[in-house]
């Protein structure tokens, strides 16, 4: 069942930069945290190496002050999806957070397609130790999630096959809202044997996004794979960020290869390329504000109210200087062409790659 995030709201939680997000009904912890790094991360693919893994340390590292300070100390486990989840810096923000690490799990998973259909997962290697009362935390990109809720159901029919239980799983990635999907429909079947379960607490770096259905605006977006923000929930800090970096709003790098981009610098790079090329290619039969409004998630102009219940910031307090930068930004991109965007990348990334070639 798809999860409707309409009518939910962020809330200050009292950590810097880190919102809770309340919803009716939900029955888990869902958190958007916010950093330096990963806000250059994400709106930014010439953050490669082992720079994207270190952008990532500050936003994590408020993700796991908050929850010491929220009840979860002593010993957990980490599980390492490869090869996305390497990029995550798990081990050590737990470490500098005062959390002991009693075991290091890895699952190798491998798609079975067939007819461009994800018919199972093949897992040909896996170190997953049970124990009683795990507090179990992973770090992934959610896009579709599908590989991940295959993933999380083979790990959870081996703890509940081996004798182990769960007290709490800790989610960080960079994805969108068909985690909570995943997560609420999970919950029901690790209470099934371990009714001490305290549930999902998932954080999201900058924001809840969204996945296409359809090819969108530039006509060749992939459905249930590509990142954007309509429907989906943005970080205030996340939003201030990409309009004072204007051409960052027409990236495609939050879902770019992570694996990719941290471990086959070339291939990353030549995947970027290939994407602003599509994006000159379209760049004739494009409008650059239809582009614009599809990414930013609402259609301009927008009032004050309106676009506080847009982006769910109705319970943060004054943010009209955001929304009259937003507004600023709208119309410096009335003076954009796509061209000219595409071909300025084009030159940047092009001659970024030659340091890697």
């Amino acid at each position: 069942m798809k999860h409707n995030l309409d009518d939910a709201v962020l809330m200050k939680t009292g950590h810097q930069s880190v919102y809770k997000l309340r919803q009716q009904g939900l029955r888990n912890e869902y958190l958007i945290v916010s950093g330096d790094g990963t806000r250059r991360l994400m709106a930014s693919p010439e953050v490669v190496g082992f720079g994207s893994y270190q952008s990532m340390v500050p936003a994590t590292m408020r993700g796991m002050q908050y929850l010491v300070d929220n009840g979860v100390g002593g010993d957990v486990n980490i599980l390492t999806i490869l090869r996305g989840g390497l990029n995550y810096p798990i081990e050590e923000c737990a470490f500098r957070a005062g959390l002991r690490v009693t075991n290091m799990d890895f699952l190798s998973c491998e798609r079975i397609i067939e007819d461009d259909v994800i018919k199972g997962l093949d897992v040909r290697y896996q170190k997953v130790r049970t124990c009683k009362d795990c507090v179990l935390m992973v770090g992934d990109i959610i896009a579709s999630g599908a590989t991940l809720r295959m993933c999380m159901e083979h790990v959870i029919e081996w703890f509940r096959s081996h004798g182990g239980s769960f007290r709490k799983i800790v989610f960080f990635t960079i994805g969108g809202s068909n985690a909570i999907d995943l997560m609420e429909d999970l919950t029901d079947k690790i209470l099934s044997f371990s009714p001490g379960f305290e549930g999902f607490s998932c954080f999201f770096y900058e924001g809840i996004f969204n996945v296409y259905q359809d090819p969108g605006v530039l006509g060749f977006q992939v459905a249930d794979i590509d990142f954007y923000w309509g429907d989906g929930i943005v970080s205030p800090e996340f939003r201030e960020y990409v309009v004072a970096h204007s051409y960052s709003l027409y990236e495609k790098c939050i879902i770019y290869d992570g694996g990719a981009r941290r471990y086959e610098i070339p291939d990353h790079y030549h995947e970027v390329i290939e994407y602003w090329d599509r994006v000159l290619e379209a760049s004739s039969k494009v409008d650059i504000m239809d582009l614009t409004q599809e990414r930013l998630g609402y259609q301009a102009p927008i009032s004050y109210e309106d676009w506080l219940r847009v982006t769910h910031f109705t319970e943060l307090g004054d943010q009209s200087v955001l929304y009259s930068d937003e507004r600023v930004f709208l119309a410096k991109a009335k003076a954009l062409t796509l061209k000219e965007v595409a071909t300025t990348r084009l030159e940047q990334i092009k001659q970024t790659l030659k340091g890697y070639e």
